[in-house]
This record gives C-alpha cells, structure tokens and sequence, in this order.
C-alpha cells in the first residue's frame, strides 16, 4: 500500500469545509468510528487521504474504494474487491482493519501514540513498523513513542543498512511515505475536528 503515497495531499490542499460537513460520506464516518473508540472525524481524514473522497477510485498499487484497501486485505475480512466500492462496506472493513492493527501495539498505553502506530501500520503493513521498533531499541531509541523515535527507523527502511539488518523481517519499504502519511492524516484530522462538530 505504500506504494501509493507519492500522490499524498498537502493540508492546503484540503477543500473547505461548508456549514460542519466534511464529506458525502460523513454519516458512514459517524456510524462505524465507536466502533474504534475514535473521532469520526479520523476516519475522514484517511478516506481523504486515501481516495480524495472518491469511492469507486482504484489506485495504481492497486487499493480500491474510498479507504484505499488492498483487495487482499479485504479478502481476509470476507470482503470481496466489488464491495470495496461500497461506501458503508469500505468503511467497515477500514475499521476492522484498525483495529486489528491497534491490538498488535498492546505495549502502548498512550492513547496518541498507539493511534500514530495503527495509522503508520493500516500504511505500510504491521510488519515494517515492528522492524522499525526492533531497529529503534537497537540504536537506543524509545519503541513506544513515534516522533522522533519510530518514525526514524521507518525512514530508514530504504536503505539497506538498515533493511538488512538481521531484526528487519520485512525488508526495503518507501519509509518517509509512511512517515508523511502519519503525519498529514494527523493534521487532516485537527483540522477537521476544529471545524465539524460531533
């Protein structure tokens, strides 16, 4: 999935916000984030992010629908490609995604960071952010906090110091995509919840 970042938006880039609404989508959005125990608002900010609000979009890596999920990814929910394109099962199967991702950060207890490390994970695979925490307690970093901890070593993973190094399991990754997905979707999300209500 990280594949497709090169395309990521700049917070200018955000259309304005008109009389509290964010998208078409907004209900959907308000409908599945308790699910999460999150603001509907952060479900928003990845669909933006991800397919511009565009549900029938497919990206050329190859994620579809308005959360950008990799056909495989759905599979594994039950979930076929075709109802990726369905708005309410898009949003769903994102869900189910984060919080399986969520779980796989138990030694997180802070709120803002565990959400950083789902958000790093629903884009690059789990897998890359858990190199990245082994590469992180390796140079005596902290393998809890993202900023200026994790997320260097997820920038690392596209050199081959670090990719092969025998802790990484999952090899070369575009890092700094990663890094700038957390990162713009995070503020996406501010400003977001600034300007909507509940």
């Amino acid at each position: 999935r990280y594949f497709e970042l090169s395309k990521t938006p700049e917070l200018t880039e955000i259309p304005e916000i008109k009389n509290g609404y964010i998208s078409p989508f907004d209900s959907t959005f308000k409908k599945h984030a308790p699910t999460l125990k999150w603001d509907w608002q952060l479900l928003a900010s990845i669909a933006y992010q991800e397919s511009r609000f565009n549900s029938s979009v497919v990206s050329w890596a190859g994620a579809e629908g308005l959360m950008g999920i990799m056909p495989g990814t759905a599979r594994g929910f039950g979930v076929s490609p075709h109802e990726l394109k369905k708005p309410d099962i898009a949003v769903k199967t994102a869900v189910r995604c984060l919080v399986e991702f969520r779980k796989g950060f138990q030694s997180i207890t802070d709120p803002q960071e565990k959400l950083k490390f789902t958000l790093a994970a629903y884009n690059a695979g789990i897998g890359h952010i858990y190199d990245a925490q082994r590469l992180a307690i390796k140079y005596g970093k902290n393998p809890n906090v993202w900023d200026n901890n994790v997320v260097e070593y997820v920038k690392l993973k596209n050199d081959p110091t670090y990719y092969n190094d025998s802790i990484c399991k999952h090899g070369y990754l575009r890092g700094s995509e990663t890094a700038n997905y957390v990162s713009q979707v995070m503020k996406r999300y501010t400003y977001y919840k600034e300007r909507t209500t509940k």
